[in-house]
């Protein structure tokens, strides 16, 4: 809510030091968007047609992406994200441009296998996404994710996330950012008169396994990309040293090799 253009124009009383931090906020999203758009354009040209996103919340991929036919796409999600969505997008008349596959369950359970009962096959290609998903995950679910995906994924198949980056664990960079986000939440309540749920806490300040370097292990074809890279990338400005509210990240985008 209070990453939106929204909380910009309308809050005339707006603290001026809270205004580059939300378009701090505006340029990450809209570049994570972009990067996994072109990710799935990228594994639809090459063939694959079985996608997994995986905690899909809100994402409206499966609708609004230009899917070649016969993809197949599974989102994964707790039963009342899916049916939320499902019914709003209905209201609206949306309707998916792909084959849309909801497996309601939490990805604390035995996902791989409601996700094959559901009817992915693993002898095919798959295109994975795990998006603003590993921060929320304790540093041993993340490498139990990671190791699931690979199991599940012949030759052939697509994987790509945002991991904590470099620097993700410096104190004084955390509490920066809980400062900044703190007052964002204050201003976006106020703005739509409701209390905006404090999301930090819901972050795991641990060491991690490094996925790139993982994935390559694996036998992975892996590219990387930081937050300023991408920023760059897509015409976003970039923050100074010292003036980053965003938490680091590494976008991750690798493929297994076919031979």
């Amino acid at each position: 809510m209070y990453t939106n253009r929204t909380l910009l124009a309308g809050a005339t009383d707006l603290d001026p030091d809270l205004r580059a931090p939300i378009q701090q906020m505006i340029d990450f999203m809209a570049a994570r968007t972009a990067f996994f758009d072109e990710y799935f354009l990228a594994t639809a040209d090459a063939g694959v047609r079985q996608v997994v996103i995986l905690a899909s919340g809100l994402d409206s991929r499966a609708w609004r992406l230009p899917w070649p036919d016969g993809t197949v796409v599974y989102e994964l999600d707790q039963p009342k994200v899916l049916e939320f969505k499902s019914a709003t997008l209905r209201q609206h008349g949306a309707q998916p441009a792909s084959q849309l596959v909801n497996v309601p369950i939490d990805l604390r359970q035995d996902w791989p296998k409601a996700l094959q009962k559901a009817g992915f096959d693993p002898s095919k290609p798959c295109a994975w996404l795990a998006e603003g998903l590993v921060r929320y995950l304790p540093a041993r679910a993340q490498d139990l994710l990671f190791e699931r995906i690979d199991a599940l994924s012949r030759p052939g198949s697509w994987l790509a996330s945002n991991v904590p980056g470099a620097g993700f664990l410096d104190p004084e960079r955390m509490r920066r950012q809980r400062a900044d986000m703190r007052r964002m939440r204050a201003a976006a309540a106020k703005l739509v008169e409701t209390e905006i749920s404090d999301v930090d806490d819901l972050w795991y300040a641990e060491q991690r396994t490094a996925v790139a370097e993982w994935l390559r292990e694996r036998g992975w074809d892996v590219s990387t990309a930081t937050l300023p890279e991408l920023l760059a990338r897509y015409g976003r400005s970039i923050p100074h040293s010292g003036e980053d509210s965003i938490p680091p990240n590494l976008f991750v985008s690798a493929q297994r090799a076919t031979s």
